[in-house]
């Protein structure tokens, strides 16, 4: 995945796994983006993303498997990635969302994770 710059509208709020969390006031919304060469799985880092923007330990979260699958969001997010490199995909095609931690996630295959907070049901 091509783990995108932020553009000037997103503000860095945190560290999780290595990786920068971003703040967007705007739109209230966390973001953060899957890279390819990363060691930790999206399932790794979302837990601590999340985590961190609610300014808890890891451990007090809702376990991931709870709200999706571990494995299968793995195997989607390394698919995404394997395609993304094989072609030049400039566009969104995919994206999976689902609720976790009072939290709702957005995974985009262009390695985008959006995380709006404290949003318990996804808003059909």
């Amino acid at each position: 995945m091509s783990g995108m710059a932020p553009s000037d509208r997103l503000t860095p709020v945190a560290e999780a796994v290595d990786q920068t969390v971003y703040y967007n006031a705007e739109s209230e919304t966390y973001h953060m983006w899957c890279d390819e060469s990363e060691y930790e799985p999206v399932t790794t880092a979302l837990p601590l993303a999340v985590s961190s923007i609610h300014g808890v330990d890891p451990a007090a979260l809702e376990p991931l498997a709870d709200s999706i699958d571990p494995d299968a969001l793995n195997a989607l997010v390394v698919d995404w990635c394997e395609t993304t490199r094989q072609c030049a995909v400039d566009e969104r095609t995919g994206s999976v969302s689902f609720c976790f931690s009072q939290c709702e996630i957005t995974i985009y295959d262009d390695g985008e994770i959006v995380i709006y907070p404290d949003r318990a049901t996804l808003v059909s």
